[in-house]
């Protein structure tokens, strides 16, 4: 990926994926504009390292513009944008509506939002991205979490017709992992478990996702696709 000095929006940087991208794409001389909901210390860690940090929750339809607002305020351009904000929600008796709204205003609409308003920032650029991060368990639901996959599985569906829409001016492209890296407070026998699982049955580590990235990016022939990063667990 050539360097640009339009920024590369992040999503959902101050921890674990959206961080690591983040700090990688600093440290190869790309600019970059984060998105954070919880003030984290590496937020400081990434505005010292020269990326404009901006708090955001995208929980209703006037959070999220209030936000595309703001984001316009720092710059007129963006070489890519990279939807990794996610929020990881079970329904509980009682609360369904109000766990399936969250999950599709975080999944889908900011993401469909953002895509809409920010499309002449993207122009902008000689080449333009956007990434939509979904998951792997997409692709065949999950009876403990039916509305985040169905969320999940939606963003997917944007990805298809938001490469359409903005071809050939804008490439759109999705990733879908799973299980990258684990919760610290994860035990020894969710490890095992989760680990058998994929044919691979490692942790790869967030470095897996920026390769991918990376590879979207750079690749000029590759739009309305989703990468499969699961260590073949559909294999299994």
């Amino acid at each position: 990926m050539s360097a640009s000095t339009a920024p590369i929006l992040i999503t959902g940087a101050s921890q674990r994926i959206g961080l690591h991208c983040a700090q990688r794409l600093l440290a190869d001389g790309h600019p970059v504009i984060v998105t954070y909901r919880t003030l984290r210390p590496a937020i400081e860690e990434l505005k010292a390292a020269g990326a404009i940090t901006l708090q955001a929750d995208f929980a209703n339809e006037g959070q999220i513009l209030a936000f595309i607002e703001q984001l316009k305020s720092h710059t007129d351009s963006l070489r890519a944008i990279v939807h990794n904000a996610s929020d990881w929600h079970a329904e509980t008796p009682g609360d369904e509506a109000a766990v399936f709204t969250q999950l599709f205003n975080v999944h889908m609409l900011a993401p469909y939002l953002i895509n809409l308003h920010c499309e002449g920032l993207l122009a902008q650029s000689a080449v333009a991205d956007i990434i939509h991060l979904s998951d792997d368990v997409a692709r065949k639901g999950s009876a403990n979490r039916p509305a985040y996959c169905a969320s999940k599985a939606g963003l997917d569906n944007l990805t298809l017709s938001f490469a359409a829409r903005f071809a050939p001016r804008i490439k759109v492209n999705g990733i879908a992992p799973a299980l990258i890296m684990f919760n610290p407070d994860d035990d020894a026998a969710y490890r095992e478990k989760t680990l058998k699982k994929s044919a691979l049955g490692i942790e790869p580590g967030p470095e897996v996702i920026y390769q991918s990235v990376r590879y979207l990016l750079d690749n000029p022939y590759v739009t309305g696709t989703t990468l499969t990063i699961n260590g073949g667990r559909h294999l299994k």
